[in-house]
């Protein structure tokens, strides 16, 4: 991937850098995501840094694990806040990880009755008796 220059990138080549939409974007802005403010040119147009882009991977991967906005506000405030916190950081990450263990072990678990249907499935195509599986009909 390239380095972004000194004076930054538009915030169309950032979303397209990030995978993340220029919507995406603005709205991690206003609502209190980021971690740094933003440059801007003269003209008022956002200009990101290597930092930013950084951040925004960061924030993306804490949204694909369910991560709630709020807890991400709460995160970058600590971060925004520079030394003294991290124990409080690492409590937030701790907590959040231990919630993805628990939707991983259900998920785990779902795709296990996943896994025992598709086999009772091929079995009994392979049997040529998968007519009689189980059907609900009006009656049951």
């Amino acid at each position: 991937m390239l380095e972004v220059n000194e004076r930054g990138i538009s915030i169309a080549e950032a979303a397209e850098r990030t995978g993340v939409s220029v919507h995406t974007l603005r709205y991690y802005e206003r609502a209190g995501l980021v971690i740094t403010t933003v440059d801007r040119t003269a003209g008022g147009r956002r200009r990101y840094r290597q930092v930013d882009l950084d951040w925004i991977k960061i924030c993306t991967k804490f949204r694909a694990t369910g991560m709630p906005i709020r807890t991400i506000r709460k995160y970058a405030e600590l971060v925004t806040a520079g030394r003294g916190n991290e124990k409080d950081r690492l409590e937030l990450l701790e907590m959040h990880r231990a919630e993805i263990l628990t939707q991983l072990a259900e998920l785990q678990e779902s795709l296990e009755l996943i896994d025992h249907k598709i086999d009772v499935y091929k079995g009994r195509l392979q049997a040529g008796d998968a007519d009689r599986l189980w059907a609900p009909t009006p009656e049951n």
